[in-house]
């Protein structure tokens, strides 16, 4: 089972939605760096569930506890480890789908994979298992700014309901003003009054969350197998729910236009474009512009409804859903796909340092 990310800045997570903890280890952190944990928890409280009308009313505080590798403020170069104490889980809601699998869960695969799952959450499946990834996020993120990088994501869509307003003129400071984080205050109110109703019917949907990274260095990435949009590719796909990933600053369908409408033509010798249709990325190496990418989540598996599933015997049930659960973990997933495009730019920053060394 892979539990870990990254080749020289990797974390490693552990934990199960139900167990004591969710915690985990990063490793190849450099020395000597200021680190604001007061930001890290800031960014724990947005992925938290209970923040919100629209989100799970499951009440994790999801405190952050340092064990090891920080000292007086900064790094030490040693490998930093950290907990997340589960508080507010309550097992009982799950009792029913101990032979039951879900639809379009990992229960039946996992099961029939490993012999064994933790029914309670779905284990180690959960997306409970990406606050460690914020976490490791966080001190990526906190990295980056300190070299001009800074990434943003939003959400843009929530079903058919979609930002208004052109990206580049979305005031981004705007995000978390909204409780859905759509920065197209507009279009924040119909997406909440959407997945207000869809909460009532006991069902779920699903949305497209925008990340850009603004001030990426040229020279990340590589051509062949470490493209650098295939990797951030690879982060963001291993998100649960995720369903597709788009980079490239599409302002028209690039599958359907003349390269002569699509080609980003050069205008300095910073590598600055007059258009941004590559999405900072050409030849899988970052060209100096801003990095932009899309997100697809499903509509949340649990539906608090009547559902034909079958048991570990393969008898077809019925099954409805107990306890606490997101109609759209969309604003949720926010801070993760900050994290996961952390975690992938820092680690492509320092194998570049290492490549020139």
């Amino acid at each position: 089972m892979a539990n870990s990310y990254g080749k020289i800045f990797k974390l490693t997570s552990f934990g199960e939605s139900h167990g004591k903890s969710m915690g985990g280890v990063i490793d190849g952190c450099p020395s000597g760096i200021k680190i604001d944990i007061n930001l890290i928890q800031k960014q724990l409280d947005r992925r938290r569930p209970g923040q919100s009308k629209v989100t799970s009313q499951r009440n994790e505080s999801d405190k952050l506890e340092i064990l090891s590798g920080f000292f007086n403020g900064l790094t030490t170069g040693s490998p930093i480890g950290f907990i997340i104490e589960n508080r507010d889980h309550k097992s009982k809601d799950y009792s029913n789908l101990k032979s039951a699998f879900r639809p379009s869960h990992a229960d039946f695969v996992y099961e029939k994979k490993y012999g064994n799952r933790d029914y309670l959450g779905g284990g180690r499946s959960s997306a409970r298992e990406t606050v460690c990834r914020v976490v490791a996020g966080s001190f990526a993120q906190q990295i980056l700014k300190s070299i001009g990088v800074d990434i943003f994501a939003f959400v843009s869509s929530i079903g058919s309901i979609s930002i208004s307003e052109n990206i580049d003129k979305l005031n981004l400071d705007n995000i978390d003003n909204s409780i859905v984080r759509c920065p197209d205050m507009n279009s924040s109110e119909l997406m909440i009054k959407e997945i207000e109703k869809v909460q009532k019917q006991g069902d779920t949907i699903g949305g497209i969350i925008t990340c850009i990274a603004k001030g990426t260095p040229i020279g990340l990435g590589s051509p062949v197998f470490d493209k650098l949009h295939a990797d951030i590719g690879k982060g963001m796909l291993s998100i649960n729910a995720v369903k597709a990933f788009k980079y490239g600053f599409e302002q028209k369908d690039i599958s359907s236009s003349k390269g002569s409408e699509v080609n980003d033509i050069f205008i300095d010798n910073s590598g600055k474009t007059s258009t941004n249709f590559s999405g900072g990325i050409q030849g899988g190496i970052s060209n100096g512009n801003d990095i932009y990418c899309e997100i697809s989540f499903k509509p949340v598996s649990t539906l608090l409804m009547n559902q034909e599933t079958i048991n570990n015997k393969g008898e077809k049930i019925i099954i409805k859903a107990k306890g606490r659960h997101d109609s759209c973990v969309v604003p949720r997933a926010v801070p993760i796909v900050e994290s996961m495009m952390a975690l992938t730019l820092l680690d492509h920053y320092l194998i570049s340092k290492s490549d020139k060394l």
